[in-house]
């Protein structure tokens, strides 16, 4: 059992909407080559990733009902539309699989985001600070200057990079210069 609803007209889909916080709607056509291409991959996303009351699938012809289709401007065949309490929060346009796949997966993982019972309380954490801790002696770019400098950092990277490019450049044997240069790192081993 298919677990899409198709919609026969605007009525039938404002109805539709009140039933799930997401619904994600395709936007098809009969004679559309790609809308048929990628059915089956929205079947299975509805086979799959349907939650009663969360997440629900279905579809709409816009030869059949046009209102709908221009409801939400739609002028190209596929195109899906993640809807939240009825408000457009995504827009997937033509046969796209990894878009599709992702843009519900995404609304999935939003609807699935209710606390459970034995963690409905904010918690508690150590210190009066809000952001996550650090050790003493690091600041909050500490990270970011650790890569920059140092053996190995990107900094290091470029002084070699550069260094290595200029030495072998205005050299005759730009191979020897490149093993000689002191930016080598082959050499210091």
């Amino acid at each position: 059992m298919s677990k899409i609803t198709s919609i026969n007209d605007s009525s039938h889909f404002k109805r539709v909407l009140s039933g799930a916080t997401y619904t994600i709607v395709d936007f098809y056509a009969d004679w559309c080559g790609p809308c048929k291409a990628i059915a089956p991959v929205f079947n299975r996303l509805a086979d799959t990733e349907t939650k009663p009351g969360k997440v629900q699938f279905c579809k709409v012809d816009v030869d059949a009902c046009q209102d709908v289709a221009r409801q939400y401007g739609v002028s190209a065949m596929p195109t899906f539309l993640v809807l939240k309490n009825g408000s457009v929060v995504e827009t997937v346009r033509g046969a796209n699989p990894a878009a599709l796949t992702a843009a519900v997966r995404k609304a999935v993982n939003d609807a699935g985001t209710k606390p459970g019972a034995a963690f409905q309380s904010k918690g508690y954490t150590l210190g009066s600070s809000s952001t996550p801790s650090r050790p003493v002696n690091q600041g909050a770019f500490s990270g970011l200057r650790a890569g920059l400098s140092g053996n190995g950092g990107f900094g290091d990277l470029l002084v070699r990079f550069f260094g290595l490019y200029f030495s072998s450049l205005f050299s005759f044997n730009a191979y020897q210069a490149a093993e000689m240069s002191p930016f080598n790192i082959r050499a210091r081993r």
